[in-house]
């Protein structure tokens, strides 16, 4: 093995690295047998070089075999869809029960918040009993009796990208692009996965606000995965508005089953998930038959259920569901209409409130968060809020009260993005 410093001085002075070579330095990662300096040393060369596509898939692979990789024997495809995150972006909790409903196998490794963006297992984590980090063994039996489990990362996946990102996360090296993509799919390749989808978001919501650059990262996220043996595809999508017109946790949960049950389906929160499903090789009308028949709706619960939580949660999500003390409106200071929307602050009020954290160490408050949310082009007027507000005290309502007011431009609109914007992939 080649030390762990030549090894950073190679990549420093901007030289490739060889797959086994890459393989060492994660093999010492995984062990503790190098430390966090030198990883963080490694973290910053690349951060500052990048790496060929040879590496990133080497990297990649090598995170992926830290731990185990799942290997499944189901009668149908076993497929998944990752999001880099959003407001609003709730799609994994529709899309995997409609996938499961069409023949499909889920098994989706989830995270958390991460900055002014809302996390999956947060917002599972408002189910009274939901367990978000089950052993191996309940995982594989929810995904082969019901076809999706949503679960969080588990010790045994990837274990190596759980010490790199903790490094990079004080470091200031997450947004290196191939880093970024190793750790995305690395805990993907670990699930076993035969096809995989990509939502890469852009817009005032996202972490790459520039199109650019979600163009960079998703190109990145396809070519390693179909490099590394997961053929791939991504779409990217707008988040220059809320793509629910929820934001929060316990309310994105209710919007979901909202959707799944027939009751209330935001408009491009649908185009997004029938998008990505057909990407996985279903048509929309397929999709479409899951949730008209009630079969998604089904899954759901039974995932809820198989996962320990309440055997009624859809038919009485409202009993279940932890409520705030406070839910009241917040108009424009005058009529018009919307014509864009600071969807980033949007989610920095949902933190305000409590319902994300401004350090790993904070406590979540499910109940919290926006529903009602405007998007861009709505006309809103004394009737018609820009949001209503779901808060635990007065304070924290006053403050993403004035955050809100400030994030919604009123004027004449402009020619509305689509919900789609690109497709990268073969």
């Amino acid at each position: 093995m080649m030390l762990p410093q030549e090894l950073i001085r190679k990549k420093r002075d901007g030289q490739k690295l060889t797959r086994d070579e890459v393989k060492d330095f994660i093999t010492g990662l995984t062990t503790g047998e190098i430390s966090e300096g030198q990883v963080a040393a490694f973290a910053m060369a690349v951060f500052f070089k990048g790496m060929a596509l040879e590496e990133a898939v080497g990297l990649t692979l090598a995170m992926r075999d830290s731990g185990s990789v799942l290997e499944w024997d189901l009668p149908g495809p076993v497929v998944d869809k990752h999001s880099t995150g959003g407001i609003g972006d709730n799609v994994s909790l529709m899309l995997a029960p409609m996938l499961a409903a069409s023949g499909f196998y889920v098994p989706m490794i989830s995270g958390r918040g991460l900055g002014h963006t809302g996390g999956t297992l947060d917002k599972l984590d408002s189910i009274p009993g939901y367990i978000t980090q089950p052993d191996l063994a309940l995982f594989r039996k929810a995904v082969r009796d019901i076809g999706a489990a949503i679960i969080g990362q588990t010790a045994d996946l990837a274990p190596a990208d759980k010490r790199l990102y903790g490094i990079r996360d004080v470091t200031a090296t997450v947004e290196s692009v191939p880093l970024i993509t190793a750790s995305i799919l690395s805990k993907k390749l670990a699930a076993g996965l035969q096809r995989l989808v990509l939502d890469v978001k852009t817009g005032s919501g996202a972490f790459m606000a520039k199109k650019k650059d979600a163009a960079i990262l998703a190109n990145s996220l396809v070519k390693v995965a179909n490099g590394a043996g997961l053929k791939t595809s991504a779409l990217i999508t707008d988040m220059d508005e809320p793509l629910a017109s929820a934001a929060g946790n316990a309310v994105e949960i209710k919007n979901a089953v909202d959707y799944l049950t027939g009751k209330h389906r935001d408009k491009r929160l649908h185009e997004v998930t029938l998008a990505l499903g057909v990407e996985l090789g279903l048509s929309r009308k397929q999709l479409e038959k899951t949730l008209n028949s009630g079969e998604a709706a089904e899954r759901f619960q039974r995932m809820v259920s198989a996962l320990g939580g309440p055997a009624d949660f859809i038919e009485n999500c409202d009993r279940h569901l932890p409520k705030a003390p406070i839910i009241r409106v917040v108009h424009a200071a005058k009529s018009g209409q919307v014509t864009s929307i600071d969807t980033r602050a949007l989610g920095l009020a949902v933190i305000e409130l409590g319902g994300g954290r401004r350090v790993a160490a904070d406590k979540i408050d499910h109940a919290v968060g926006l529903t009602g949310l405007a998007g861009k082009a709505a006309k809103v007027d004394k009737s018609t809020p820009l949001a209503i507000i779901h808060a635990r005290d007065e304070a924290s309502f006053t403050r993403a009260e004035k955050i809100i007011r400030a994030a919604y431009t009123l004027g004449i609109p402009k020619r509305a993005t689509p919900c789609v914007i690109e497709r990268i992939g073969k």
